[in-house]
């Protein structure tokens, strides 16, 4: 761990699990972006034990941008537990999120932060209105999320959709469960929070290969769905306030 020089407003957390090829480009938008916001912030790439060149390129992103950092986990543990570890690192007052795939835009982060800085909500979601997907992957992403918007009510179109920004306190409603990046509306919204959305950019991948196969975008959502459901009736949800969401320290490498 490198401490840091300035206590960061902004922190960027991105999961990223064999994305070779897409962490420079990534790192570039998002530092020239954030950049222009004028505040600290810092950005964490949670390489989630990932066996090709990305624990390099993020090195090398480092090199380039101080702001850029690596939290290293010992083995892949899965996109869930990656973005926990990453927000539990994350020092900045305003959280920032992204898939490491390179489809969402930086460029939509001072919309959804002014979102968050206006007192409209404590958390505010990318909605990806014009989707840069398969034909089959937005067919059953659709009717996911009406779906999980119908049982969950968490007030959003687009749950996928991992272009956010929150305040710090808002991850207090996080805790590990199956899939938890595509419950984070419904999760805050049981914690008590306020969740808005916007319509965002979208790109197609440019490199690697989605992880996410049929069964990922339908039974195990499905069955996770039910879960969270019962625990959210149950009251077995953290709120907010409590510490229930909170994750011991993993044993991984943070510079």
């Amino acid at each position: 761990f490198h401490a840091r020089a300035v206590t960061p407003q902004l922190s960027l957390v991105v999961p990223v699990y064999n994305e070779a090829g897409n962490i420079l480009p990534l790192a570039e938008s998002s530092v020239e972006v954030l950049r222009t916001l004028g505040r600290p912030f810092e950005i964490i790439l949670v390489n989630d034990g990932s066996t090709d060149a990305t624990a390099a390129e993020i090195a090398e992103a480092h090199a380039r941008w101080p702001e850029v950092r690596e939290l290293a986990l010992p083995q892949n543990s899965g996109q869930a537990i990656a973005l926990l570890y990453g927000l539990r690192a994350a020092a900045g007052e305003y959280l920032l999120m992204m898939d490491g795939d390179g489809q969402n835009d930086p460029r939509d982060y001072p919309q959804l932060l002014g979102l968050v800085e206006s007192g409209q909500v404590d958390l505010a979601c990318g909605w990806r209105v014009d989707r840069h997907d398969s034909t089959l992957r937005r067919i059953m992403s659709k009717i996911a999320n009406v779906v999980r918007g119908a049982f969950l009510k968490d007030g959003v179109h687009d749950s996928g959709c991992q272009l956010r920004v929150m305040r710090r306190e808002v991850r207090e409603a996080f805790f590990p469960m199956e899939l938890m990046q595509s419950f984070i509306p419904a999760l805050a919204v049981a914690a008590g929070f306020r969740v808005g959305e916007t319509p965002v950019r979208h790109h197609a991948r440019l490199h690697g290969d989605s992880k996410y196969g049929f069964r990922r975008l339908l039974w195990r959502p499905a069955a996770a769905m039910v879960g969270l459901k019962w625990k959210i009736l149950r009251g077995k949800t953290p709120r907010r306030g409590d510490d229930d969401g909170k994750l011991q320290a993993p044993t991984s490498k943070l510079q």
